[in-house]
């Protein structure tokens, strides 16, 4: 297919070009303001949790930008086939936005086991503080796996744009496509995000969550 004239491209280039030009003494200015009224300010009661949500949110969006320039740019090429600079280029970039949130990813540390003698234990509610960690640890392992299929899905594509063979690109480009589905689901599901209330939304399901142990301990 045939790619975007030159003159379009030189043109959104000057536009961004002045738009940086025109925020950046706008945003220079708001950041001495803030910085001179620093000693004054507080932050927001619950900003914490706002913040580490945004995070989360801007971790999608790092990871989203580069695996979907891939796939655009192998689907609008001819054949499917992109120069290996290219791919190669476009590629790395993927991989190292899935790296950049892989390596981001909390790891929980393991719990503690003390030394007690056998004791009855109750079964344990569905919604108990008790089910809070097992289901974080399943929400990580849920992202995680996301992340790794689509970092096979990520190097699966950038073989078949250039492999000659353009039969495999459309199937190899699902792929990533699927494993960004996965990935941004995971991450809403298991992220700490707000629930949505958009009405009409269908009800979006559970992550699976490790079963916790009922009854009595086994005697050693």
């Amino acid at each position: 297919m045939r790619a975007l004239p030159v003159r379009r491209i030189a043109t959104s280039a000057l536009c961004a070009t002045l738009l940086i030009g025109i925020a950046a003494p706008a945003s220079m200015a708001a950041d001495s303001d803030l910085r001179g009224h620093s000693h004054a300010a507080a932050p927001v009661p619950g900003a914490d949790a706002l913040l580490a949500q945004t995070k989360t949110l801007g971790d999608i969006s790092g990871v989203l930008a580069p695996v979907t320039a891939l796939v655009d740019a192998a689907l609008k090429a001819d054949d499917g086939q992109i120069p290996a600079d290219q791919a190669t280029k476009l590629g790395q970039a993927a991989k190292d936005a899935i790296a950049k949130v892989t390596a981001a990813a909390p790891v929980a540390p393991p719990a503690a086991v003390p030394a007690v003698p056998p004791v009855a234990l109750p079964a344990v509610p569905p919604l108990s503080k008790n089910a809070e960690r097992p289901r974080a640890l399943a929400a990580a392992d849920v992202k995680a796996d996301a992340l790794t299929a689509l970092q096979t899905a990520v190097d699966s594509l950038v073989k078949a744009v250039t492999s000659g063979d353009a039969a495999s690109v459309v199937p190899a480009a699902t792929a990533v496509v699927t494993g960004l589905v996965n990935f941004v689901v995971a991450t809403v599901l298991g992220g700490g995000l707000p629930a949505p209330n958009l009405p009409g939304l269908p009800a979006l399901p559970a992550l699976p969550t490790s079963a916790l142990p009922t009854g009595s301990l086994p005697v050693s």
